[in-house]
């Protein structure tokens, strides 16, 4: 498994019954991140068995409280627990003088160092590359200078045909697995890569698209992402309240996911006003057929 991704909060600026707002862990390539990280976050860690030391990369798309309100607390629980590790966390700017005046005010120390990545929202920014993925933001719509996160795997190794493995050595099949032929120290050529390999597991990419009024201007940027992840605060029939609030119906969220070909869409950030996620659900799939609800507790796993 390279990717899971579990809904810790579904829930719009309001409380409902049973939902938490925003909020997602999402485990890449064994990197933990925490996506947005609303009230009551870590209590949601908790219940579903996730830890909170190993969460190494924090993102916040947006300064609405819904979606940072639980950072500071989640922040002073790693410092109990004694972490020491660096805690990358990434947002826009202000996040950073947020989280100092807290400190400050408390006159609290961290055992660790938090490294803030600051970005722009209005524009497409790298904002982590290594070895195995990279991430960037998706500008949004909203009434706040708002950003989501494109998270893509890059090209995996080659894989080992098991059935022609008998003789070779450790050092042989790493470099089979990086694509290089084996030589022997004269030059003579051992292995053949396209003998011994089989072609690399296709990369997968997840795209979380946090408040945002319908937005096209995304959809190239989104193109057959594997998974999608938008929010829906409203039912297209309030779409006049969606409008005035720079949010999306699940009517245009599925038009966004139609349009960029994605292959699943995941919708979420629902107004308290509607008891009945599945009208939402309902919405949604009438235009793109693979829809699902991001409700606490889900967990959506994909393998390549």
């Amino acid at each position: 498994m390279s990717f899971s991704l579990t809904i810790l909060g579904s829930s719009g600026a309001l409380p409902a019954i049973g939902r938490f707002p925003t909020a997602q862990h999402m485990v890449i390539q064994n990197r933990h991140c925490l996506i947005d990280c609303g009230e009551g976050a870590q209590m949601q860690l908790a219940k579903y068995q996730l830890s909170v030391q190993k969460i190494d990369h924090i993102f916040i798309s947006h300064l609405h409280g819904d979606h940072y309100l639980g950072l500071m607390p989640l922040l002073f629980s790693m410092h109990l627990h004694k972490r020491a590790e660096d805690l990358h966390l990434y947002g826009p700017p202000g996040l950073d003088e947020i989280i100092t005046l807290h400190l400050k005010c408390s006159k609290s120390v961290l055992n660790y160092k938090i490294v803030f990545h600051l970005f722009n929202p209005k524009e497409i920014e790298l904002l982590l590359s290594d070895e195995a993925i990279t991430v960037e933001t998706i500008p949004l719509k909203h009434k706040l200078e708002c950003a989501g996160f494109l998270f893509r795997e890059k090209t995996k190794p080659r894989r080992i045909d098991k059935t022609k493995i008998d003789g070779l050595k450790i050092q042989h099949i790493a470099l089979l697995k990086k694509g290089e032929d084996v030589y022997d120290n004269s030059g003579n050529l051992l292995y053949k890569c396209e003998d011994y390999t089989l072609p690399p597991k296709p990369s997968l990419t997840y795209a979380y698209c946090s408040d945002t009024a319908y937005n096209e201007s995304m959809i190239d940027q989104l193109a057959h992402a594997d998974l999608l992840y938008h929010e829906a605060t409203f039912l297209h029939t309030d779409l006049t309240k969606a409008q005035e609030t720079k949010h999306s119906t699940a009517h245009q969220a599925a038009q966004i996911a139609q349009l960029a070909q994605v292959k699943k869409l995941v919708i979420g950030h629902f107004s308290a006003r509607y008891k009945d996620l599945t009208l939402l659900l309902n919405e949604a799939q009438a235009i793109f057929a693979k829809t699902e609800l991001a409700t606490e507790g889900t967990t959506f796993i994909m393998n390549s």
